[in-house]
């Protein structure tokens, strides 16, 4: 397993391109580029990343998932067509900086009583999975509370229509949602191929890896045992740090529970 840094942990601090001296500074070998608006899906900017990224390798990608993907299951077709649009250019962005995954949020459940037929879902995410393909790129749909995969029965029904794509964990938002993360990876098994970590205190705020309650050996012991053996990638929140330097003591922390667990 490998530690990671996404470029969205310095979002708001950082801009995308200036994030990958920091990253390597802090122990980072991997990162997921977090793609935050609609210039940044353009290609003179990933070649501008590309040429900035040193010798971090760029193992996957995220966009800005409000900006188009919801649309991309509107059964309108005009309005599923220009949404392609854009996730094309996300895909062609990943290909540029030679990322194998995408990480990607697809609907939303912005109203309680809003319904995502997995069956429906299912359906298009193959379609979708079978277009970043094409870019060489496995699109991975992530666990989120606010979004289709939000319950680990939801991702059942969806693995059956979808055998083309993978799977980003989200452990903050594993609880978010109210399942244990090892319901999660029961369903998600060896489709999983991103896995995004934070913290979280007693009282359920978000923290630094490492600063929290979140058993990370329990975690890491168990994608050990499952095989599972990509990236690990810290995702925080810029306001859970004062320091560029505590995203470094959280990548110390967990290379150390990966060292000791490899030991055995």
């Amino acid at each position: 397993m490998n530690v990671g840094i996404s470029t969205a942990t310095y979002f708001t601090k950082l801009v995308t391109e200036n994030c990958f001296s920091v990253i390597w500074r802090n122990g980072g070998k991997i990162a997921e580029v977090f793609l935050t608006t609609y210039c940044e899906f353009e290609e003179d900017f990933a070649n501008l990343l590309n040429a900035q990224k040193g010798d971090v390798e760029i193992y996957s990608i995220h966009a800005l998932s409000t900006a188009f993907e919801p649309q991309l299951f509107n059964r309108a077709e005009r309005t599923r067509s220009d949404a392609e649009h854009f996730f094309r250019k996300v895909l062609r962005a990943g290909q540029i900086l030679g990322a194998k995954y995408y990480t990607f949020h697809g609907s939303t459940r912005m109203k309680k009583t809003q319904k995502i037929d997995p069956i429906f879902f299912g359906k298009r995410m193959k379609e979708l999975g079978d277009i970043a393909l094409e870019y060489g790129i496995t699109l991975c749909l992530e666990t989120v509370h606010w979004c289709a995969f939000s319950t680990p029965e939801f991702f059942k029904v969806v693995k059956e229509y979808a055998s083309n794509i993978g799977v980003t964990l989200d452990i903050k938002q594993a609880w978010q949602s109210g399942y244990d993360w090892n319901e999660y990876l029961d369903v998600i098994g060896d489709r999983l191929k991103v896995v995004h970590l934070c913290d979280h205190d007693a009282d359920g705020s978000i923290c630094m890896v490492g600063k929290g309650v979140f058993p990370f050996d329990q975690l890491i012991s168990r994608l050990h045992k499952d095989g599972y053996d990509g990236g690990l990638i810290i995702e925080q929140y810029a306001q859970n740090y004062s320091s560029y330097d505590e995203v470094g003591e959280s990548v110390k922390y967990l290379n150390n529970i990966i060292g000791g667990i490899y030991a055995h």
